[in-house]
């Protein structure tokens, strides 16, 4: 079967409005989380965010003219930046690829307007649309394969990514454009996670998102986007390409327990990490690394400790697991493309990122989280998971790429 192989990346977070940017502060330790300013923040819980800078706006016109912008939220202007990147940095002239052969998955949570765009104004219906950063990369990059989204809570941009990797072994496309884009901060989200009480109300960004830690109190909101362009190794070579990484393994399942709550001691968890490493062909004894969904919320840490546990027995101890939810905060739907990305760049720099902000251990977690320090280590395989709501989990196994 031929191998799914990463040519392409693009990211925007707190900590960086690029690739490189976002890479370099995640291993030197630098945080994106600090007081809300996009909006008054006078009647919530929560104070503090991971708000990307509005400096991402002047990207936009890299890429895009602006009446096509004009039509499009923060949010979506995120991800059509983050997306440029990743097909710029693929190398791909896209004008002379078969866009038949083309897909593009986006996950996402939903279109995510701020306050001030959900007012009725021109091009509200297309600011709207889930399916609009697809249809414009489609527009943009003469792509006529399936240009869609996936909504799965917080696993939407892996499930993009797992389904990205089946189109292409299916042989039904060369290349796949996957990713996923956050909410931005807004006063609906804050209010909406906070009456769920998922989200830390720790108004000091220094230990508000703290995964893994004993005081730990709930995820703090992250913007951002994060792009991935896969391709069949066959396509990729024969076009000269860089690769990246190897996406080996991935699976999708669905715990059907709880909208909220993951299964009790992380069963649905560690069932999904086996089934992405069944699928990639990768025995636990081989995995170098694991990039932790992490979000800082009590269950998901002590369920994923648990789950990592199951899966690797003893071995769990010695194997070098992060959180970048952390630096970057969580960024729900893109969550996934992003983590992955940490992923393939671990795997291509032999530099592991911290979880930052971790202080008081908490007893009954007590693998190793890589605190506050990046560390080297030459690794061939990375793990990445993204557990959602509504019981949508996935896992995404990266393998250095062995020309």
């Amino acid at each position: 079967m031929n191998k799914v192989v990463i040519t392409g990346m693009g990211a925007v977070t707190a900590i960086g409005l690029n690739t490189e940017d976002f890479w370099n502060a995640l291993i030197n330790g630098e945080g994106g989380i600090d007081k809300i300013t996009r909006i008054p923040v006078e009647n919530h819980d929560t104070t503090v965010a991971a708000q990307v800078s509005d400096d991402f706006e002047a990207l936009a016109s890299k890429y895009w003219k602006k009446r096509q912008l004009s039509a499009t939220t923060k949010s979506s202007r995120m991800g059509l930046i983050a997306a440029g990147e990743a097909v710029e940095n693929s190398g791909a002239d896209m004008s002379a690829l078969n866009g038949s052969r083309i897909a593009v998955i986006f996950g996402i949570a939903d279109n995510s307007c701020d306050d001030a765009e959900t007012e009725i104004k021109p091009n509200i219906i297309l600011k709207r649309m889930p399916s609009e950063v697809p249809a414009m990369l489609a527009m943009k990059y003469g792509i006529t394969g399936a240009t869609f989204n996936v909504s799965t809570a917080c696993a939407s941009s892996a499930y993009a990514a797992a389904l990205g990797k089946q189109f292409i072994q299916s042989g039904m496309y060369d290349m796949v454009i996957v990713g996923g884009m956050s909410n931005v901060v807004s006063h609906i989200i804050l209010n909406g996670f906070n009456q769920l009480l998922a989200m830390s109300v720790n108004p000091d960004p220094a230990t508000a998102s703290r995964p893994f830690t004993k005081n730990r109190d709930g995820f703090i909101m992250g913007e951002g986007s994060g792009v991935m362009v896969l391709e069949s190794e066959e396509h990729a070579k024969a076009r000269g390409a860089k690769i990246h990484c190897e996406l080996a393994g991935a699976s999708m399942t669905c715990e059907a327990h709880n909208l909220t709550a993951p299964k009790t001691d992380g069963e649905g968890m560690a069932e999904t990490i086996t089934l992405a490493l069944r699928d990639a062909g990768i025995s636990p004894d081989e995995v170098d690394y694991i990039n932790a969904h992490g979000t800082s919320t009590g269950l998901n840490d002590l369920y994923e400790t648990m789950a990592v546990k199951k899966v690797f027995g003893e071995r769990a101890y010695d194997i070098p697991m992060s959180s970048i939810k952390a630096a970057i905060g969580h960024t729900l739907a893109a969550g996934g493309a992003l983590e992955g990305i940490a992923c393939v760049k671990a795997i291509e720099t032999g530099t592991l990122p911290p979880t930052i902000h971790y202080d008081e251990p908490d007893p009954e977690l007590d693998l190793n989280y890589i605190p506050n320090k990046a560390i080297k280590k030459d690794i061939n395989v990375a793990v990445s998971n993204s557990f959602g709501f509504g019981g949508n989990n996935a896992t995404l196994v990266f393998r250095k790429y062995e020309g």
